[in-house]
């Protein structure tokens, strides 16, 4: 049996020594304390509460080795599943609620590719996912993937193997004016050329 990889991180020993004990005696998963040197599946966060200094820690993270994260913690505020989540949150666990069956089972559902997150969470991610889109997004002419639709619609024909002419001809704008598309998506997104656009069209599902 392959065993998922699993570190642990909590702001006081005791808390850390329950975590991972919580979970130590699955046969499916391998239980460490987390340090920069470890590669884990899934990392697991236990905090009392979501600071700036937990959001910075899990960016840091997550720019350097991209991890599935469970956090476990007593206070959750409605402003902090958005950037949770923009972190590499994918569970959310109560820790009233982190019974050895439960937190085993978040951890899962992580390396899986599910999250998990109790139901008053959930709609208070998709409430701020739609408040960002009204108010932030829309008004700019962009999507959730920070993507205009003209921006879409070129990288789609792209995709297809049309050239800048060709593009602009379906279009109806200038092959100068795709090649401007293009250069200030690249710019804005931080991507290396078009074939990276493309795929990162692709890995968000826009066509």
């Amino acid at each position: 049996m392959n065993r998922l990889m699993v570190a642990a991180y909590a702001e006081d020993p005791i808390t850390l020594g329950g975590v991972i004990g919580s979970l130590d005696g699955r046969p499916d998963l391998c239980v460490t304390k987390y340090s920069r040197h470890n590669r884990p599946d899934v990392l697991v966060v236990c905090v009392n509460a979501v600071t700036g200094d937990t959001l910075a820690m899990l960016r840091g993270i997550a720019g350097s080795e991209p991890t599935k994260v469970v956090v476990v913690t007593n206070h959750l505020r409605d402003v902090d599943v958005l950037p949770l989540v923009e972190c590499g949150v994918v569970g959310m666990v109560p820790v009233a609620a982190a019974t050895p069956e439960r937190l085993g089972r978040s951890v899962l559902a992580a390396a899986d590719g599910r999250g998990e997150m109790p139901p008053t969470l959930l709609g208070q991610l998709l409430g701020q996912v739609a408040s960002l889109q009204r108010d932030v997004l829309r008004p700019k002419g962009l999507i959730p993937s920070g993507m205009a639709d003209r921006e879409v619609d070129v990288l789609r024909l792209l995709a297809e193997g049309l050239d800048s002419g060709q593009i602009g001809g379906k279009l109806g704008i200038s092959e100068r004016g795709v090649k401007n598309v293009l250069e200030v998506l690249l710019r804005r997104l931080g991507l290396r050329n078009r074939p990276h656009a493309v795929a990162a069209a692709l890995r968000a599902g826009l066509f």
